[in-house]
């Protein structure tokens, strides 16, 4: 496992030219920030002084109190407080923003307004600014003003319909999807939206809703609906119509996945199992056969497969050519020789918990690849770098702010 608690801040890094105010909390516009500064943004993460972000206490399990979720979303940042609600945090965030890049943020639509912070007012000290806004339902259209949890939107984008086994009631995906997905598109946006002001000098906002964000994952769910009638509904472990690609028993109790569904790869599991003929039965010759006598095709491969074991069955699969693989848990991707070989997961250190482990940055790029410098960052820990070195704030009004509950 690589260990990156040695990585130089001052690394070139693809995005290293950009400045990311982040007022932001929770997961939908943090994680916009942490893929920004996973390739070299400064994103400048802006928290209430009482509070902080709430991501600073979420999680399941918290060693010593810490939570291990804030260390990953908050990584590279740098931590600032601001109580936006006063009129003096609200211009510590103008005198972020005038000389910004970026600005993320995730409240219902019409606070940054009600802050005197509306882009058209922020445009007037930085045209250049890119303002992305992520939220449940988008910045206009009826549902607006509603709340909106990721969970509403994976609810109203049809990833929730769709997913658990047919018999049961719709089913979460085990991790916050929703805020993921809509903070990811948000990033692309925001990409998008600088190499557009390289061309104008002029920003813009990015509105990612994350009911949106969940609708563009879902296939042709919509025109399979509106041209044939046809509703998707929850088919568990199957994919419908598509066969061989389902979870079959080994004799060691194991779970192995396989997906041999395309003709030419069924053809070399037929061989794996020493079944040459199945490729050639009418009944499982073509991809459309093979969809329509789906049920007794997985029992044949259950009643191959549960004779092995499961690194005998993964060793003749893959030496066959079939796609198959085990289901990770996190104890297997720690583990795993691939995941060790590619640096998947990295080390990086924690001023309490010492070297933690998490996910590596993703894409990679060959030449300007992504680095986790650091993990997130304790509550106002850069307010003295940034208020003095950056704005330039004198000792007497860093005391006043402080005094007065604004940092």
């Amino acid at each position: 496992m690589a260990d990156q608690t040695s990585q130089n801040d001052d690394t070139a890094m693809p995005l290293d030219d950009l400045r990311v105010v982040e007022l932001g909390q929770l997961l939908a516009g943090p994680f916009c920030g942490q893929l920004l500064g996973d390739f070299g943004a400064d994103v400048i993460k802006v928290e209430d002084p009482a509070r902080g972000d709430p991501m600073r206490q979420w999680g399941r399990e918290k060693p010593h109190g810490q939570s291990l979720w804030w260390p990953v979303v908050a990584r590279n940042k740098r931590s600032v407080t601001a109580d936006l609600r006063t009129e003096r945090g609200q211009d510590l965030v103008r005198r972020l923003l005038a000389d910004a890049d970026v600005l993320v943020e995730n409240f219902r639509p019409g606070t940054l307004e009600r802050w005197g912070l509306a882009p058209e007012q922020l445009w007037e000290i930085n045209p250049r600014l890119v303002v992305t806004r992520v939220t449940g339902f988008g910045q206009t259209g009826p549902y607006a003003a509603r709340a909106g949890f990721g969970s509403i939107g994976e609810a109203m984008g049809g990833i929730r319909y769709v997913t658990g086994d047919p018999d049961r009631p719709p089913a979460r995906t085990g991790v916050s999807l929703g805020d993921s997905l809509a903070a990811t598109f948000a990033c692309l946006g925001t990409l998008v939206a600088l190499h557009q002001v390289g061309r104008t000098g002029h920003g813009q906002v990015v509105d990612s809703a994350i009911y949106e964000a969940v609708l563009a994952l879902m296939e042709s769910l919509i025109p399979e609906y509106q041209v044939a009638g046809y509703q998707r509904e929850r088919t568990g472990t199957v994919l419908p119509n598509v066969s061989p690609s389902n979870v079959y028993p080994t004799a060691d109790g194991e779970m192995i996945l396989i997906a041999a569904n395309q003709d030419t790869v069924f053809r070399r599991l037929a061989e794996v199992m020493g079944r040459p003929e199945l490729a050639t039965d009418e009944r499982y010759a073509t991809h459309g056969a093979r969809g329509a006598n789906m049920d007794e095709l997985d029992t044949l491969i259950a009643q191959w497969s549960r004779e092995l074991g499961a690194d005998e069955l993964l060793e003749r699969l893959h030496a066959g050519g079939v796609p198959a693989g085990r289901i990770f848990r996190a104890s297997d991707m720690l583990a795993d020789e691939h995941f060790a070989a590619r640096e998947a997961i990295i080390r990086v250190a924690h001023p309490e918990l010492g070297p933690i482990a998490m996910q590596n940055v993703a894409p990679r790029l060959s030449h300007t690849p992504g680095a986790v410098r650091r993990v997130g960052p304790q509550l106002g820990e850069h307010n003295e770098a940034i208020y003095r070195g950056l704005l330039g704030l004198s000792d007497d009004e860093l005391s006043s702010l402080r005094a007065d509950g604004v940092i």
